[in-house]
């Protein structure tokens, strides 16, 4: 399955000017074979807007999303978003993923459960749960936002579920390099599971993010990556459940009754 990357610096505070946005990639994307586009952390709203978020948040079946499902079914690809998500006026307000089908229709849905830094705990309520990975293209696939892919616990509990590929919408700054150059890989490698990271390019609001968007192979090898800027980038995986060695057996040799201590 060919998966396609958008890393962008998008429009901040300007959801209509995003899902303009949206319509070429997408079609350039189906156009070269992607069955999945994906799309940064809190791409509709933007990141770094302050207290615009609050009031930029959307039901996760609201206006914004009925643009982004048609525009999926237009051209006959999945895509992955990040978004502010209120689901009722006063409700709190989380930073989410959705992931719309090629039809159109919602296949699954996250909440960032490990929020990062004091603006992000003021804007946001944090999720409560994983989601279970969902059905596309042969694989089960897992969601998490940002931050959330730095604890190991997390990827390994979508590992335990099934999730054979992870999506992982991200807003990472230039200081934390390390997070794309070797944790990713890591979590792959560690969990034999594909990860497809996608972060924002460029400059927002003062905000510098790093880019170097990347998708990694189950054996921790980089596939596809992105320099710092505006880039669409594509690869290939699979198969969901390849023959013969691919990678250590972590997830086959772990010894669960020696790891109390890690729900402490």
């Amino acid at each position: 399955m060919k998966l396609a990357l958008w890393q962008t610096a998008g429009f901040p505070a300007d959801p209509a000017s995003n899902l303009a946005a949206l319509d070429p990639i997408a079609r350039a994307a189906a156009a070269a074979g992607a069955k999945l586009l994906l799309c940064p952390e809190c791409w509709l709203c933007g990141y770094n807007i302050g207290t615009a978020v609050a009031t930029l948040a959307e039901p996760h079946d609201g206006p914004s999303a009925a643009r982004i499902a048609a525009i999926a079914g237009r051209h006959g690809i999945a895509i992955t978003y990040g978004y502010a998500e209120r689901e009722a006026a006063g409700g709190p307000v989380y930073n989410s993923v959705q992931v719309l089908g090629p039809a159109g229709t919602a296949l699954s849905h996250y909440r960032k459960t490990h929020l990062f830094g004091a603006a992000e705990h003021a804007a946001y309520q944090p999720g409560d749960r994983f989601e279970p990975p969902f059905e596309f293209g042969g694989f089960k696939v897992g969601l998490l936002i940002c931050f959330d892919v730095e604890y190991p616990e997390a990827v390994r509990s979508l590992a335990l579920m099934g999730a054979q590929l992870l999506l992982v919408p991200t807003a990472l700054t230039d200081e934390f390099g390390f997070v794309a150059d070797l944790i990713v890989p890591a979590r792959a490698a560690e969990n034999r599971i594909h990860v497809a990271y996608c972060n924002h390019g460029g400059v927002e609001n003062g905000m510098r993010f790093l880019g170097a968007s990347r998708l990694v192979g189950r054996g921790g090898m980089i596939l596809a990556a992105a320099g710092a800027g505006e880039a669409l980038i594509m690869a290939d995986i699979g198969p969901p459940n390849p023959s013969g060695a691919d990678g250590y057996p972590y997830l086959e040799e772990r010894r669960p009754e020696l790891y109390g201590r890690l729900i402490r």
